[in-house]
């Protein structure tokens, strides 16, 4: 063997170079989070100097500038931790790229919350507290504060545990504590706290019934077909038109509720009118994508993908127009009540306040969003494009059927449920396979005789236990983890003078 030719000194500066490449490296992955929360400083200083800068001597003007930081603070929590629901399936299963996720999300959701967001937004979220009871503006002005600031302390917690918890809870928690601190137990109204928390559990398991569902009609009639293609050639169509009506239904009632008031027949008529009109003009694409295509799951699994992308984007922009208000709501009633125009349930939102909603809410998307889209679309059950397409698809016709049936439902407990039923279903179905259920049922394999086999016919896990505990645990306390936090604030701010 013949000597290596490198001099001393020169694999001696390869050694340094790997050592400084190592460190580089360190320091590159370590740093991301200190440069995101530098970003989100500086975008919370920004609105303080607008804010210090636009009311100048107004009365109460400490008090406005600190609920414009809290409730720009809100809004950054809102999009790191609730729009990973939307795009989380999209990423998970390759759909999206993570950047491009991000660029969709941020656009679509800053559109929804600008351009539907609505001129008037109700400030007392589902009506939880009693507007008489707490009149005076001061008082009102502490609680809106401490609500808006426990809520976004705990969601900025669920998102460090990776756990998607509902930002409307967490408002509604923040509310419930904070006027409780100010006014007793007789200022919320008791049977909306019941309906809210009936929705924990009508939420995921609907979403999760309604995505098991339709994944098992796309295996059924498509996947688990001899001849995949032209059962897609079938079949994909008419489940894109169930979309565009779906999702047509789902914007003109939800994303776009607070600047359009359709007469009851016009949603049915746009869902029937989008059903028909898709399922016709996606026949002979799809047709067209199907030639040559080979006879795969993953192949085949691939022609969602457009339509996955787009319902992603549309739920993003319901969730920007109805979401928004979790972090201006609050902001707007108190720039009402110290500008005289006392407590409200539902007052005009001025502009500033909108974008400031918006911004927020894409900063917040940008910066801190990707580990809890990963999460969601990575860590819960493996997703592919069918799979997500049904996660996408369940989360509007489940919000739409308990609008109509009157149940109290979350998006966000309703998309990760969804999640969690695909992924119920998927290893349901594997472990009924017949070939290893009559083996188990045998027991003739022992693991001492044939380990390797033995471990084959182990019921396999298809969803992870441990992410679902976390997220049924944080689902469980975030109303009362705002309300004691929102009362402890309370009580704090009302040590200060005026």
């Amino acid at each position: 063997m013949s000597a290596d030719p490198t001099p001393p000194n020169l694999k001696k500066l390869h050694k340094d170079l790997k050592r400084f490449s190592a460190i580089e490296s360190a320091l590159t992955v370590t740093g991301r989070p200190a440069i995101g929360l530098g970003l989100g400083v500086l975008f919370l200083g920004l609105v303080w100097v607008f804010t210090a800068t636009t009311f100048g001597e107004s009365p109460g003007r400490s008090y406005l500038i600190l609920s414009a930081v809290v409730g720009s603070y809100m809004a950054l929590n809102i999009g790191a931790n609730d729009v990973a629901n939307n795009m989380g399936p999209a990423v998970g299963s390759r759909a999206l790229t993570m950047a491009g996720a991000l660029l969709i999300a941020a656009t679509c959701e800053a559109a929804g919350a600008i351009l539907a967001g609505g001129d008037v937004v109700s400030t007392i979220s589902k009506g939880i507290i009693d507007p008489a009871m707490v009149a005076d503006p001061t008082t009102f002005t502490r609680i809106m504060i401490s609500a808006l600031l426990a809520a976004a302390l705990w969601i900025n917690l669920a998102t460090i545990l990776n756990a998607p918890v509902s930002t409307t809870h967490a408002i509604v928690g923040g509310v419930m504590g904070g006027g409780i601190a100010a006014a007793g137990f007789g200022v919320v109204s008791w049977p909306t706290m019941g309906a809210i928390a009936a929705s924990w559990v009508i939420s995921p398991i609907l979403g999760g019934i309604v995505a098991a569902m339709i994944l098992y009609f796309v295996k059924r009639a498509i996947l688990f077909q001899e001849d995949r293609v032209t059962a897609a050639r079938k079949w994909i169509p008419l489940l894109m038109g169930v979309m565009a009506g779906a999702f047509g239904m789902y914007l003109v009632t939800k994303g776009l509720k607070h600047i359009f008031k359709p007469a009851p027949w016009v949603p049915p008529f746009i869902g029937l009118a989008l059903f028909f009109g898709t399922w016709a003009l996606m026949r002979p694409v799809i047709r067209r994508k199907t030639i040559g295509l080979e006879n795969r799951r993953k192949a085949v699994s691939g022609l969602f993908t457009h339509a996955l992308i787009f319902s992603s984007a549309l739920l993003s922009f319901a969730h920007g127009a109805n979401d928004v208000a979790n972090a201006v709501g609050p902001l707007a009633a108190i720039v009402n009540a110290l500008n005289g125009g006392g407590v409200s349930s539902a007052v005009v939102l001025p502009p500033w306040i909108l974008v400031v909603g918006a911004a927020g809410i894409s900063a917040g998307l940008f910066l801190f969003g990707p580990k809890l889209i990963r999460t969601v679309g990575e860590k819960i059950t493996k997703l592919d494009q069918a799979r997500a397409f049904c996660v996408a698809l369940s989360a509007a016709i489940t919000v739409l059927a308990a609008s109509w049936l009157g149940l109290p439902v979350s998006s966000t407990h309703i998309a990760v449920g969804a999640i969690f039923g695909v992924g119920f279903l998927r290893e349901y179905l594997v472990n009924r396979t017949p070939v290893l259920a009559l083996a188990r049922a045998a027991g003739k394999v022992r693991p001492d005789t044939h380990p390797a086999l033995a471990r084959k016919l182990e019921k396999r896990r298809l969803v992870r236990r441990q992410h679902m505990s976390t997220i049924a645990a944080a689902w469980i306390v975030t109303v009362p983890m705002a309300a004691l936090l929102s009362a402890g604030l309370y009580l704090l701010l009302s040590q200060f003078p005026e």
